[in-house]
């Protein structure tokens, strides 16, 4: 069974930073993405960033990648994704997601089929 466990969210002030860890199991095959995304009420989930397990390649979104890093340690079965200058506006339910086989990055929704439950994260500003 699949499963994926988020953490390292918080509380955070405006300028600061945070580094969030995926911990991924039971993913049967050896080709596929870890991606991250976010969700705030009331708004349709947002792709982040995405990296493909096989060749540590990455992809971000035009709204994080000149402050958000994702990364693997494949030894630990886990995807960070290290997020600085954080603002009020990053506000939400950040959830990491396995791809569907051989999947190669991408950050939209229907390419994932299991998700984890989520980490909060919340900036003052």
């Amino acid at each position: 069974e699949v499963q994926l466990v988020e953490s390292g969210g918080g509380l955070v002030q405006a300028g600061g930073s945070l580094r969030l860890s995926c911990v991924h199991s039971g993913v049967a095959f050896d080709e596929y993405t870890i991606g991250w995304f976010r969700q705030v009420p009331g708004k349709e989930r947002e792709g982040l960033s995405s990296i493909y397990i096989t060749d540590g390649s990455t992809e971000y979104a035009d709204s994080v990648k000149d402050r958000f890093t994702i990364s693997t340690d494949n030894a630990k079965n886990t995807v960070y994704l290290q997020m600085n200058n954080l603002q009020p506006e990053d506000t939400a339910k950040y959830v990491c997601a396995v791809s569907l086989p051989f999947v190669k990055g991408g950050q939209i929704p229907g390419l994932y089929h299991r998700w984890g439950q989520g980490t909060q994260v919340t900036v003052s500003s």
